[in-house]
């Protein structure tokens, strides 16, 4: 009987540890709003091979979020929107789309805590669009180098 006890005790040690082992190896939300910074960084820069490159790493980053952690319609209208991103090399289609998933990232963010630092809601009123950052120094994404400094901050997430 101690025999079975022991093996018992063993079988479900090991389970467990290999549960642990698969959820550490999973995405984190955090991952996500890092990527999109990336994202949001290159249209700074106005690189829109490393816009394209970043959104196809935030597609991989979703991609490996569970349901359970992002809803599905999250991630399904993120999805589209980071496609959209990483297949064109224009930068200006790409801005277009950034805005669109910008506004699914804040209404993301509002709904699921993304990071343990704030992040800021901002807005160009040149462009009539909104952007994340993990600063309160505006770096305009919609307008790059041109006008990099346009826009304010609109509302915080803690």
């Amino acid at each position: 009987m101690k025999k079975i006890m022991v093996m018992v005790a063993i079988f479900a040690t090991a389970l467990v540890q290999q549960t642990f082992a698969q959820d550490t190896s999973a995405a984190q939300p955090s991952e996500l709003l890092t990527s999109y910074y990336n994202i949001k960084d290159a249209l700074t820069s106005d690189d829109a091979k490393s816009a394209a490159a970043n959104a196809e790493q935030f597609v991989k980053t979703i991609n490996s979020i569970s349901s359970e952690v992002i809803h599905e319609s999250y991630k399904e209208a993120l999805l589209k929107d980071a496609g959209k991103i990483s297949v064109t090399k224009d930068i200006k289609d790409q801005r277009q789309h950034f805005s669109t998933f910008s506004a699914n990232m804040f209404a993301l963010a509002k709904t699921v805590k993304l990071n343990s630092a704030p992040v800021y809601y901002q807005y160009c009123p040149m462009k009539k669009a909104t952007w994340l950052s993990s600063n309160k120094t505006i770096k305009n994404p919609y307008f790059g180098k041109a006008m990099p400094t346009c826009g304010k901050t609109t509302e915080t997430i803690e």
